[in-house]
């Protein structure tokens, strides 16, 4: 029977001589948890944005204001980022597809 051990920090690889190898990942790069990060921010201003929007339209249906054009740009500044979020997102997609399709 085989064994599963959860806590398996590295994996055994074998060259095309045949000599076992071992790959550790890379533990706390600190690159990679700045981008994290960076794209967290990026996730929590496009959020409020959006809510920033959704306050104004709904102040404008309500009748607290009456100034369209405002509501207009923060509607339309709330729709640009979302479309950059997925435009990064999709190109982060990419990226790690292409990484996982490159021969070791």
């Amino acid at each position: 029977m085989i064994e599963f051990d959860p806590n398996i920090s590295s994996l055994p690889l074998t060259t095309k001589v045949g000599a076992p190898q071992v790959f550790k990942p890379p533990v706390g790069n600190p690159e990679f948890s700045q981008v994290a990060k960076a794209v967290g921010n990026y996730v929590t201003k496009v959020d409020d944005l959006q809510q920033a929007s959704d306050a104004s339209v709904q102040d404008l249906l309500t009748g607290k204001t009456n100034d369209i054009t405002a509501v207009i740009s923060a509607a339309a500044k709330a729709d640009m980022s979302f479309k950059l979020l997925v435009g990064v997102r999709n190109k982060i997609i990419e990226a790690y597809k292409q990484t996982m399709n490159m021969p070791l």
